[in-house]
């Protein structure tokens, strides 16, 4: 088998996630949310696929740039309301044996102390299967309810989330040495403490002296997720990142975004293949052509406008609801919109000038990306199309309707890969890092989190502070 093709699912704890207005179908169950039953029966469908994972975004503001104010995306239901999606994971890891689990968090909202624990517990309870999407925060709204005026600046933020991954790292990989836990029923030491390492750690935000106050789970460093398209966020995602989440309208445009993204890996020391490259996709497919089309034309009529431009507002930082709907693009006076929407305009076959109407179509199912339709076979062959041409590793599967988008994948894209060689639904053994990579559960040496380990060249520990322990 060539490389072959990886599926995530993409969702939220939430309704619509990135299709707004699609609630409202009968066959959408995402209003189950707010219930254990959906996500594990969510969790056990992805599994029978060979789904690598699901992931699971998040955000802790509302979207108000639409109309000034979070009207809208309350009426709308656009990721609003949310609850949290880290206490989802035991109950989906339970049930399941393989499936993998990307929580985001920001790294601007929680300290990393706690934070360490919460990702250790959940390596623990899934038996190595969590890993961790890394957002520094786009949503002002989310850092005013934290009692913040605004977020950092773009690059602060990152600067800021060097220093937080910094302390994680010294807390998963460097605290506990690995044959610390000795659970020694004879001796009556559960653990060496000439081998639990106080970390020391000094910085510009955050000083923490102590220990790691779990013991070591199964990979340490939970798999390291980010999504981000700037050239600092690419930078970042070079020196931590696992898997990185991306968007891209054509083909020709992933092609690029994949390819800096590869070079990025390799000037940070990396492999040019260490981390695995997912774009954002929706696939609408049925038995025949014929039923993928109509079931498409059917979600359509469902998708909301509104709610697609409260969300396209938000992505792109300019207030959507100040212009007609038919109103030229050319005329919002916004580069970043302008530029956004430039790459968009390179998915119409006729070149047309796009308006606001145009974006809030094409927002409508699956947010900001591409929308494949059709029959399994055909879907199969354009994904195939996808992964040769642009050198990306699989694909963020969003949804237009929940579960029955990513059933609809299980049943008739799936089986059509696997004919043709290009999917393997049998999962490897062991923790998320080893199925994605065949290389063990722990970070590689190349990777910057395995500095941090005792003896590594970043290693910062300071057990001088500890007082009256002895070594049993």
């Amino acid at each position: 088998m060539a490389r072959p093709i990886r599926f995530n699912a993409f969702d939220m704890n939430c309704v619509a996630h990135q299709s707004p207005g699609l609630w409202r179908h009968p066959d959408d169950r995402s209003a189950d949310y707010t219930t254990i039953d959906y996500w594990v029966e969510l969790a056990r469908l992805l599994e029978t696929g060979g789904f690598d994972g699901l992931f699971i975004a998040d955000v802790l503001g509302t979207y108000d740039v639409y109309a000034g104010d979070d009207t809208a995306a309350i009426r709308q239901g656009a990721q609003t309301p949310v609850n949290d999606p880290l206490l989802l994971v035991s109950a989906m890891a339970y049930a399941t044996e393989h499936l993998g689990f990307g929580i985001t968090t920001g790294t601007g909202f929680e300290h990393p102390v706690p934070f360490a624990r919460r990702m250790s517990t959940l390596d623990h309870l899934t038996k190595g299967r969590i890993g961790w999407n890394v957002v520094t925060g786009y949503l002002p709204s989310a850092a005013r309810n934290l009692g913040e005026t605004d977020q950092l600046a773009h690059d602060a933020r990152y600067d800021h989330a060097d220093e937080y991954l910094e302390v994680l790292y010294k807390l998963w990989e460097g605290s506990w040495e690995d044959d610390a836990v000795r659970r020694d029923r004879e001796a009556g030491v559960y653990a060496d403490p000439a081998k639990v390492h106080h970390i020391g750690h000094r910085g510009e935000h955050y000083s923490v002296p102590g220990i790691h106050v779990s013991e070591p789970s199964p990979q340490r460093s939970p798999v390291i997720y980010q999504a981000g398209a700037s050239p600092r966020g690419m930078a970042f995602a070079a020196g931590n990142a696992e898997a990185i989440f991306v968007a891209a309208p054509t083909k020709e445009i992933l092609r690029s975004v994949v390819g800096k993204i590869r070079a990025e890996l390799v000037a940070a020391g990396r492999g040019a293949h260490d981390a695995r490259i997912y774009t954002l996709l929706t696939i609408i497919t049925d038995a025949t052509e014929e039923a993928a089309q109509a079931k498409a034309a059917q979600y359509r009529e469902y998708a909301s406008a509104e709610g697609s431009l409260v969300f396209m507002s938000g992505w792109m930082g300019i207030d959507l609801s100040a212009y007609d709907l038919d109103e030229p693009i050319g005329n919002v006076e916004s580069n970043a919109i302008q530029s956004a929407v430039a790459a968009f305009s390179q998915a119409d076959p006729d070149g047309k000038e796009w308006t606001v109407r145009d974006i809030a179509a094409w927002g409508g199912i699956g947010g900001m990306g591409p929308v494949l339709v059709g029959s399994g076979e055909s879907i199969a062959r354009q994904l195939e199309e996808w992964v040769a041409e642009t050198d990306v590793d699989g694909f963020n599967l969003a949804y237009a309707v929940t579960p029955g988008t990513f059933a609809d994948v299980v049943e008739h894209v799936i089986p059509e890969l696997e004919k043709r060689g290009s999917y393997e639904r049998e999962y490897t053994p062991g923790t998320l890092r080893h199925k994605l990579f065949g290389r063990g559960d722990r970070l590689p040496d190349n990777h910057r989190g395995a500095d941090y380990r005792v003896g590594g060249a970043k290693s910062t520990i300071d057990d001088s502070i500890r007082e009256g322990v002895t070594t049993a």
